[in-house]
């Protein structure tokens, strides 16, 4: 997403075709294209955090997965092709698994360069 799909989304798919989902509503236009930018700024910042364990990414993580499966709830719920709130929950599931395992995984999320350090001896 960070390095493919959304500057494709910004700079070359045409305006009249965008469209963002943020917490389960439906962006076009410019309004779209502005929250590609954000999605960008926030998938990069995530791949950051996680590719150095950086231990400011383990709330944060937690709560943009579970907001996507709140979105996918909303979605399900309110859209135009609504397939109802038991299937937005099927499709929210993973998700929801996902943000209690990142809750769960805080021991994970300390930095690569804490680990490498090496602890004074005293003598």
């Amino acid at each position: 997403m960070t390095f493919i799909y959304l500057p494709w989304d910004i700079f070359i798919k045409p305006l009249d075709q965008d469209q963002e989902v943020w917490f389960g509503l439906l962006f076009t236009g410019w309004a779209a294209k502005a929250g590609a930018v954000l999605h960008w700024v926030v998938y990069g910042a995530g791949f950051w955090g996680f590719l150095k364990m950086k231990p400011w990414l383990h709330p944060w993580a937690a709560v943009y997965t579970g907001q996507i499966a709140f979105g996918m709830l909303l979605w399900s719920a309110m859209g135009e092709n609504s397939s109802g709130v038991l299937q937005g929950a099927l499709v929210a599931l993973p998700f929801i698994a996902l943000a209690v395992s990142l809750v769960r995984s805080r021991h994970r999320f300390q930095s690569i360069e804490s680990l490498t350090e090496q602890p004074e001896q005293t003598s």
